[in-house]
């Protein structure tokens, strides 16, 4: 088995060719049809996230995050090998061969939150692709048959996605869909945006405006359907939001999350909105507190999303027939090239490995 693993933070990516693992218990074996480069592998591969205020970084270490770790937790996969403790009823409609997405999200399994069915939300996270091995490999073990989602004929280099930007953004607009029936202003363009945008469309919302700095992915944006398009850099930003909403702004989805597009965000909103932040770029809130009441303004926190969803997801895409983000295809073997490609933001859509 190859695969190409962080070693140290900040270094690069370091090939590993070692023995395939079989599957024991109930995992399932699978052969990596596809595994998307997503920018949170960014912080797992910097090592951690900047919070902003002068205040010491938040250390991934510090998290439970070991090393040497493969990354990728938008993975699909063929089925090779269930392990010995798997039943014919945890199977679903997984059989060899068929391929899957796999739910990367994954909890302990144990305390209220997991059996509620938020595993996103666990406590003691299992994560694969940040806690425990990913997609960035020829063949990855995923832990029972329940977070192996089946393809039914989707293919694998455009579906992996929806494991991570898909259903971040399905969760996201979940959380605002009151709103749909007016303008939902998104900052960020890149493949979280697009794939926002093409969602909302699918779910039945009138649109959006896309805010992104890049000139490149507003083109991408406004070719993919959005309302308008806004450089939050311009001076008169605030002024074009309002304007081009043709209305009182009641949703914002920061799918950026630094300083300044979470101010620019709560900025634009009218009384009784809501923010929500998606991106973990970082740095600290700048808001006036007072304005927070005053304005009775929701800021909420949005975590990837659970397994429900990705399977709510999935059946989304195969009823409405969404098109896919743009997708540029790389062997595994240039995992680092592509990491870097997203962290210079040359990235349009999503770069995807295919082993």
């Amino acid at each position: 088995m190859k695969s190409f693993k962080v070693a140290d933070f900040k270094a690069p990516l370091q090939e590993f060719v070692e023995a395939t693992p079989q599957p024991t218990g109930t995992q399932v074996l699978i052969k990596v049809k596809a595994a998307g480069v997503c920018h949170s592998d960014l912080h797992i591969w910097e090592g951690g996230y900047d919070l902003g205020h002068g205040r010491k970084p938040l250390s991934l270490k510090d998290r439970g995050i070991n090393l040497p770790l493969t990354m990728g937790h938008e993975t699909v996969g063929e089925v090779l090998a269930f392990g010995p403790d798997v039943k014919p009823g945890d199977q679903g409609d997984l059989k060899l061969g068929d391929v899957g997405l796999v739910y990367p999200w994954i909890g302990c399994g144990k305390c209220a939150t997991c059996l509620g069915g938020d595993e996103n939300m666990c406590l003691t996270p299992r994560s694969l692709g940040v806690y425990c091995d990913g997609g960035y490999s020829d063949h990855m073990l995923v832990p029972h048959p329940r977070y192996l989602l089946n393809l039914r004929g989707l293919d694998p280099a455009t579906t992996a996605p929806y494991a991570c930007s898909g259903v971040t953004t399905y969760s996201a607009l979940k959380k605002v869909e009151q709103h749909f029936d007016t303008p939902i202003v998104m900052f960020g363009a890149g493949g979280l945006g697009l794939m926002a945008l093409s969602l909302l469309k699918a779910m039945g919302g009138k649109g959006a405006i896309m805010v992104d700095i890049d000139a490149r992915k507003r083109e991408a944006a406004e070719k993919a359907g959005a309302l308008a398009t806004v450089d939050p850099k311009a001076g008169d930003a605030l002024e074009q939001l309002t304007k081009k909403a043709g209305g009182p702004i009641r949703a914002v989805i920061d799918l950026v999350g630094n300083a300044a597009t979470t101010q620019l965000g709560f900025d634009c909103l009218t009384k009784g909105g809501k923010l929500v932040i998606v991106g973990l770029f970082g740095g600290g809130a700048t808001w006036a507190l007072p304005l927070i009441p005053i304005k009775a303004v929701t800021i909420q926190g949005s975590y990837v999303g659970n397994l429900r969803e990705t399977q709510e997801l999935l059946d989304l895409v195969r009823a409405k027939k969404i098109p896919p983000i743009p997708v540029t295809t790389a062997p595994l073997d240039k995992a680092n090239d592509a990491l870097l490609q997203l962290q210079q933001g040359a990235v349009v859509g999503r770069t995807v490995l295919t082993p």
